[in-house]
């Protein structure tokens, strides 16, 4: 299968320079990839230099791959997602996921920027579930028989365990972290009031256009899941207007928080 080749080929370059066993994989969103900086021992690789990779546009993306170590862990981060609104294919967003299995990761920790339903700007949210209202599944096709059966069960998609680790950690080291619901939409749109309002009625605390094709990935691979979500804005109709110059000022705001967070959870997975 040619998708698998490409995989492999991935694999065996990121292998040659250097990255060997890592044991997280973490996806940083929007104005979030500073926390690679703290990676010790670090082989940083420009997403352009890695064979079958795609390339992330948005702000605030730096666009870089960091292996080394963090909180003691193996880690492998990505400063920047790809976005299925930039154009990509799922198998391209989703295709990092999917090397991350192959290098040995035992899990993923997914962080995004959101628009928030339930909650209010500067907050940090554990994902507990999400809302698939993209229209797009990364799955379908061929199915990849080596990473996963042909109907996975999404039922823990965000591992409880993890969930579980991340509260325990942040009452410990005094961070605020709420709980709820993503729903993921394709954008590049924000939402129109309407549509909140729809999306408050089925359950979503947090609304964004990421996390969703990866996490389907990543449960269909067997890895478990964290997902995080820092509230930038409140969502359309809640607020007069929205811009992306303001997620990346809120997020900038509480990157004291997200990254002490996050290395602490590190630590104890």
């Amino acid at each position: 299968m040619i998708f698998l080749d490409k995989i492999n080929e991935t694999a065996t370059f990121l292998k040659e320079r250097g990255v060997v066993a890592p044991e997280f994989g973490l996806i940083l969103g929007s104005g979030l990839g500073e926390l690679a900086e703290e990676i010790e021992n670090a082989v940083v690789v420009d997403y352009a230099e890695i064979p079958n990779w795609g390339r992330s546009t948005v702000v605030g993306h730096a666009g870089k791959l960091v292996y080394g170590d963090l909180a003691g862990r193996k880690v492998l981060a990505l400063q920047g997602r790809f976005h299925f609104y930039e154009g990509n294919p799922l198998e391209v967003v989703t295709f990092p996921v999917r090397v991350m299995k192959v290098l040995g990761c035992e899990g993923v920790i997914v962080t995004n920027a959101a628009g928030g339903i339930g909650f209010g700007p500067g907050t940090l949210m554990a994902i507990s579930d999400h809302i698939n209202m993209t229209g797009q599944n990364p799955l379908i096709g061929e199915n990849l028989d080596d990473f996963g059966p042909r109907f996975p069960d999404m039922s823990k998609a965000y591992t409880p365990e993890y969930r579980a680790v991340a509260h325990r950690v942040a009452e410990k080291i005094g961070v605020q972290l709420d709980e709820g619901v993503y729903l993921g939409a394709t954008g590049p749109t924000y939402e129109t009031p309407a549509e909140i309002r729809a999306f408050k009625t089925l359950g979503a605390d947090a609304v964004g256009m990421s996390t969703v094709p990866e996490v389907i990935v990543a449960a269909h691979s067997g890895l478990k899941v964290l997902g995080i979500s820092c509230i930038s804005n409140y969502a359309a109709g809640f607020q007069e207007e929205l811009n992306h110059e303001e997620v990346v000022e809120v997020t900038q705001r509480v990157k004291g928080d997200f990254k002490r967070l996050l290395t602490s959870i590190l630590a104890e997975l």
